[in-house]
């Protein structure tokens, strides 16, 4: 006997294509981690890769106006916080990631 409700739960829940069109692309899923069509370590380099640019984008910003060559400061002063938020985001999901690997280790097998 299958009770409508929970079968049509479950349905939902491991159909990945309603996980999918609800994130709006990001953190596609993938089956072992291997495969060349992305993944979470794929995701992991991406952000660092646009992190890295944020931040290199923030410094010659910087020593553009320090250097005079640079004549709006809104934009450079945008450009720097928005490096520096995107680096405490990175940070707290580094933070978060070491707390689930702790968390994970205190288990009793």
């Amino acid at each position: 006997m299958q009770i409508p409700a929970i079968s049509n739960g479950i349905a939902g829940v491991t159909g990945t294509s309603g996980i999918s069109g609800n994130l709006g692309g990001v953190g596609s899923v993938s089956g072992s981690g291997s495969g060349s069509g992305g993944g979470f370590g794929s995701m992991l380099t991406n952000a660092i890769t646009s992190l890295n640019d944020t931040q290199n984008t923030a410094s010659s910003d910087s020593v553009a106006l320090a250097t005079g060559q640079a004549s709006d400061v809104t934009s450079v002063v945008t450009d720097v916080e928005k490096a520096n938020l995107e680096m405490q985001l990175a940070v707290q999901v580094r933070n978060k990631a070491v707390d689930a690997y702790e968390e994970i280790m205190r288990m009793q097998i």
